[in-house]
């Protein structure tokens, strides 16, 4: 339950970023009066860039992290074959440190190193389920698909409408879109919602009044 969490949470940032960077992009070309066509290749563009750097990134963090995991868990074999006893003994304070008497914590040391000493291991000393290490594709994958639909929505809302209505249109669409993501992040965080929503909003918003702004000169400049 808790890595579908933690793949919901990411997947809700991944379109929170998409939205916020396309919409970003789209508006800041829009206040240089492109055209729609120059607007749909902008924010194309900027969606493959961002979906392309963002499943490259989890990619090589989750990978870092997972060889991490496996070497921890190559050197917990290595111990364990080596040093049995003092393996299990190890075990047991960390149970004792738990709360569990030292009788309670030295049984169920023993058992669960009957069962599987390295799944006993890793989950109490190290936090890692050797059945359910983090899988660099699947997090990449995930990275790419949630920008890339959380991109949709600014790009959509800039090239559909006419162009007098584009531009107000994107900023409502982004700014509902960016309300609803700040409270699904905090339901599933356990926060307040309402701080959250105002912040993703706030963000949103600024960094569309920014590139707007910096389209608008760039436009009169040239």
């Amino acid at each position: 339950m808790g890595s579908r969490l933690n793949w919901l949470r990411a997947g809700v940032l991944g379109a929170n970023d998409g939205v916020v960077s396309t919409a970003g992009l789209v508006v800041g070309v829009a206040g240089a009066a492109a055209t729609s066509h120059e607007l749909l290749t902008a924010g194309l563009a900027g969606l493959l860039a961002g979906s392309l750097s963002m499943a490259t990134g989890e990619y090589v963090s989750v990978s870092t992290q997972r060889d991490t995991e496996l070497a921890m868990l190559d050197l917990e074999r290595l111990e364990l074959a080596r040093t049995p006893e003092a393996e299990l003994e190890e075990l047991t304070g960390l149970y004792v440190a738990k709360g569990l008497t030292p009788e309670l914590a030295q049984e169920v040391a023993v058992q669960l190193t009957a069962h599987d000493a390295l799944a006993a291991h890793a989950e109490t000393e190290l936090g890692i389920d050797p059945e359910e290490l983090t899988n660099p594709w699947h997090a990449a994958g995930a990275s790419f698909l949630a920008f890339t639909v959380g991109a949709l929505l600014p790009l959509l809302a800039i090239v559909l409408p006419p162009e007098s209505v584009r531009i107000p249109i994107t900023v409502a669409a982004v700014i509902a879109a960016l309300a609803v993501a700040g409270w699904i992040s905090a339901r599933m965080g356990g926060a307040p919602a309402g701080p959250a929503v105002v912040r993703n909003m706030a963000g949103g918003a600024l960094a569309m009044a920014v590139t707007y702004a910096a389209g608008v000169l760039l436009h009169a400049a040239t």
